[in-house]
Parts: structure tokens; C-alpha cells; sequence
């Protein structure tokens, strides 16, 4: 299939994606917004991520991708568990805080946590929580993905969700 550039020119499909334009493409993909957390021997930690979707129900799988040279990476690295918090409007700031520089430690001092069954932390109000074990992982490029067993849900109905395109935030409706 072709390729479509940022100025809709076709290249021939013998030609590859270059880096920024596969970014760019990538930004008009929108996604929810996730607070994925983790605790256990390899310590705590988070990072926001919108590369976590469905694999299936059976047994309920979702998939989650780390850059493996983020800060949080050794952490997810030595355990075995994580929770998916999808957010929404209350949580935008908090959501920045973990997709930012701030000191791993400090980001755990903003939000209400509670501990799930898996062992990590579960954010309260967030618009869903997966509670998860982590199943397989699999190296692609500079990314880890993680396929995680779902262990519990919680969900609250009627909360307003946020989805990331073209680079930022964005309310959406319950």
C-alpha cells in the first residue's frame, strides 16, 4: 500500500517511513489517556502512556508499551504487575506530572492511591482501573510490550474521559 507524506505526496511503497512522519501520523491517532503504575521488588513507579489497548477477553488481556529508556522502564523491568488508570479531566494534570521529569517518588505525592490486588497502585476517580499481572514481554525497537492479565476492574460510570490528539488533551463527554 502506499505511503502517504505530511503534504499528500505518494511515495512508492519500496520506500520507507521516515521517524517524523510516522510521529506525525501518529499524532492524529487518538487514545485515551493512562497513568500506568506499578509497585514490587523493582520498586514504584509510573509514566502516562496512550500505547495501551485490548488483546482480548479471553482471558482479559491488554497490551502496554514502555520506551525502554524512560525512567520508569527498570522499575516496570523488575516487576511483575501494573495497573492501567485511564483518566479523565480532573486527572490532566497528573497525567503531565508522570509524563514529565518529576522525580518518580514525588509523582506518587499528587492523586489519592490505594494499593490494588496485583500490588499496584490503583489512581481513585479514575475513569477505569485495570488491575493487572504482567503475562509476556516482548522487545520491538525501542520499546517493551507488555501483555498484561487483567485481575480486576474498576470502573466509574458516567465519568468524563480524556483523549490525546494532534498533541494534546482533550475532554471528552461520559
Amino acid at each position: 500500500m502506499p505511503q502517504v507524506s505530511s503534504s499528500s505526496e505518494v511515495s512508492s511503497a519500496s520506500e520507507t517511513v521516515s521517524r517524523d512522519l510516522f510521529r506525525e501520523g501518529m499524532a492524529r491517532l487518538s487514545a485515551a489517556v493512562n497513568i500506568v503504575t506499578t509497585d514490587g521488588p523493582g520498586g514504584r513507579a509510573g509514566f502516562t502512556a496512550s500505547a495501551v489497548c485490548s488483546v482480548t477477553d479471553t482471558p482479559p488481556t491488554l497490551l502496554v508499551c514502555i520506551n525502554r529508556s524512560s525512567s520508569a522502564a527498570p522499575a516496570f523491568a523488575g516487576n511483575d504487575v501494573l495497573c492501567v488508570n485511564t483518566i479523565g479531566p480532573d486527572h490532566v494534570a497528573l497525567a503531565k506530572l508522570f509524563g514529565g521529569k518529576t522525580p518518580m517518588a514525588e509523582r506518587f505525592d499528587h492523586g489519592d492511591w490505594h494499593t490494588g490486588t496485583s500490588g499496584a497502585p490503583i489512581l481513585d476517580g479514575a475513569v477505569v482501573s485495570f488491575d493487572c499481572r504482567i503475562a509476556l514481554r516482548q522487545v520491538v525497537g525501542t520499546h517493551e510490550v507488555m501483555f498484561c492479565e487483567v485481575l480486576g476492574v474498576r470502573v466509574r460510570p458516567d465519568t468524563p474521559a480524556t483523549a490525546y490528539f494532534n498533541r494534546a488533551f482533550h475532554d471528552l463527554p461520559a
